[in-house]
């Protein structure tokens, strides 16, 4: 998982393009991914669906121009009335791509072996006390952990599924969920991993309880986020 370009082989400077999902390098036209017509940098967001595979500058161009919703894809946010509202109006969302999706209804890349894991991750996103309480950063951002924990990264990487598989304004209709991934591989000592089938009610057990855990809470009874 480690972010390469995929032409050079180089980690600095390198970005991903937010369609094909690929890693380049550099940030200017010139530059290893705009020569395929991909762009990977966070703040000119450019991708193969605004320059076909030709790299052209105008295509270039477009993708700048797609900045906003590019940022709003790599972090988005949702207020407390939006998520009131989410299971009053379903709506469907068009990907930059073209394809059409119901937020919260979309794909989670299979990596290697990781399926048994997705199918828990994507049932858990459609529980609505616990969609609502991570679609809201503000609810655990200012929860404090003991120094060198690192248990706390698997309810950040969570929140951060979250709000992708919700995001009206995705650029494709399904999601990678390798952070998350990498955050259970490295939180579970290597006892959930994405090269080798786990079983998925201990991993749904394994996930609860870290998480519970990484809130605050206790093995008592009625000490729970």
């Amino acid at each position: 998982f480690e972010k390469l370009c995929s032409i050079s082989l180089s980690h600095i400077n390198v970005y991903a393009c937010l369609v094909c999902g690929k890693y380049f390098q550099g940030e200017t036209p010139r530059d290893r991914g705009a020569a395929g017509g991909h762009v990977g940098s966070a703040r000119s967001l450019g991708c193969c669906a605004a320059g076909g595979d030709t790299g052209d500058t105008q295509g270039w161009a477009s993708c700048l121009r797609g900045t906003r919703r590019g940022g709003y894809v790599l972090k988005p946010t949702f207020t407390a009335q939006q998520i009131t509202n989410l299971d009053k109006q379903a709506k469907l969302s068009r990907a930059y791509d073209g394809t059409t999706y119901l937020p919260g209804i979309v794909g989670l890349n299979n990596i290697k072996a990781n399926d048994y894991a997705n199918a828990v991750l994507q049932a858990l996103s459609n529980v609505p006390p616990l969609r609502n309480y991570f679609l809201e950063e503000e609810n655990y951002k200012s929860i404090q952990r003991p120094p060198g924990d690192i248990m706390f990264l698997l309810v950040q990487r969570f929140g951060e599924l979250m709000r992708k598989l919700w995001n009206p304004r995705n650029f494709k209709a399904h999601v990678s969920p390798h952070e998350m991934l990498q955050a259970v591989v490295l939180c579970s000592k290597k006892n959930f991993q994405i090269t080798k089938q786990g079983d998925g009610v201990d991993f749904l057990s394994w996930f609860l309880n870290a998480l519970h855990s990484a809130l605050g809470g206790t093995k008592k009874k009625k000490k729970s986020e």
